[in-house]
């Protein structure tokens, strides 16, 4: 379990790299969420949450922080990445990968949203999207949201082509109980 925690962390590192696209202030589109998720549904919550925390302290560092403040290294690295564990509370149930990806994400969006309407509510009125910004809400609803969704719709699209090929793992039949 500890090798494979790894190997995962390790490789949502790397494709936190590839990025797909990279918005203005910070935030991009990515399959780093993917081995997370896939780790935390053959493990559980507690190993995933663990994964998630390291994840998005090693993140933190090798990424280089896109930050105002200790307060939001904490919400948008150290808070934000846990709950992807939460994929693990459908460990074992059919299609709790889906069940998973999208728990996860919106408990990441949360914790995103929350930074952005507290923390960064400084930036209003901001620009995104050719549309001018005035409510911290909306600013990050639209920032947060843009961003949130579109990983979790890739997330929830690869692993829909790999759920049949890759069933066992994603149920845990491969592990010793």
């Amino acid at each position: 379990m500890l090798c494979e925690g790894a190997v995962m962390v390790a490789l949502a590192l790397v494709l936190n790299q590839l990025k797909i696209f990279r918005l203005p202030n910070g935030g991009s589109i990515t399959l780093e969420m993917l081995p997370i998720f896939f780790y935390a549904i053959r493990w559980g919550f507690g190993p995933g949450v663990l994964a998630g925390f390291a994840f998005g302290l090693l993140q933190m560092f090798i990424d280089g922080a896109v930050a105002w403040g200790w307060q939001s290294l904490l919400l948008d690295y150290l808070i934000a990445f846990p709950p992807l564990g939460l994929a693990g509370l459908f460990r074992g149930k059919k299609w709790g990968i889906f069940a998973g990806t999208v728990v996860g994400s919106f408990v990441r969006f949360i914790v995103h949203f929350i930074s952005g309407i507290t923390i960064y509510a400084i930036a209003a009125p901001t620009e995104l999207f050719e549309m001018t910004f005035t409510s911290p809400w909306m600013y990050s609803l639209a920032y947060n949201g843009s961003y949130m969704l579109i990983d979790m719709a890739l997330c929830l699209a690869i692993f829909g082509l790999l759920y049949r090929p890759m069933k066992k793992y994603f149920m845990g039949y491969d592990l010793l109980r």
